[in-house]
């Protein structure tokens, strides 16, 4: 996919079964949240990016998170993943696979140096991880020097401060925990998801 199609914001659901996972997506259709990244460590993960990419992919954007090896890269490409995203830096092989596959590489670094050589090696976006260490201003600061950046805020984002992120200067940002209540998605409580969707929404305007 082309990076000008990429959501401003992307879902992380980590540690959650393929019911819960499918419980919060049917409920993002129609939202503003179009984009889901399903980590590596939640129980098969793989099997949900296929199942979830197979049901909803022509109107959720389903992605796989934590994947730190190329066998992971390989796995999710095959299964459907649309992005794949990391909590530290993607080797070359890796960023080749996925420009390969026209999916779209989301490599972690939080220095300037890692960043530049992240772009540099062909990655489409990078994550500041964890962006709660760095703050908002870190984003305007580091982009000063070295212009405009495709960066994600992820690590301590939330309905209440990913304004903030935006204004200071990250193009994207990827939340799990703060958005919704753990115990909705535990309990597939839809009220409560819903719920949490239109106070996300709403910090947004």
């Amino acid at each position: 996919m082309e990076l000008k199609y990429f959501p401003k914001i992307t879902v992380i659901l980590r540690g959650y079964t393929y019911s819960q996972v499918r419980t919060v997506v049917k409920n993002l259709i129609g939202t503003s949240l179009s984009s889901v990244e399903i980590t590596m460590n939640s129980p098969d993960a793989i099997e949900t990016i296929r199942k979830i990419n197979e049901e909803f992919g022509h109107c959720i954007l389903t992605g796989a998170g934590t994947v730190t090896t190329y066998e992971e890269a390989e796995a999710v490409i095959k299964a459907g993943a649309r992005f794949v995203l990391s909590p530290i830096m993607l080797s070359q092989k890796i960023i080749h696979l996925c420009k390969t596959h026209q999916v779209i590489s989301v490599p972690a670094s939080m220095t300037p140096t890692e960043i530049k050589t992240s772009l540099d090696m062909g990655a489409d976006i990078v994550k500041v991880f964890p962006a709660r260490t760095m703050g908002p201003d870190y984003f305007k600061d580091i982009q000063s020097p070295l212009g405009k950046l495709p960066l994600m805020a992820v690590g301590g984002v939330n309905g209440d401060n990913v304004g903030e992120y935006l204004e200071a200067g990250a193009s994207y940002a990827g939340i799990g925990s703060g958005i919704f209540k753990k115990e909705d998605i535990l309990s597939e409580q839809e009220e409560g998801i819903i719920q949490s969707i239109k106070y996300f929404e709403g910090r947004l305007k």
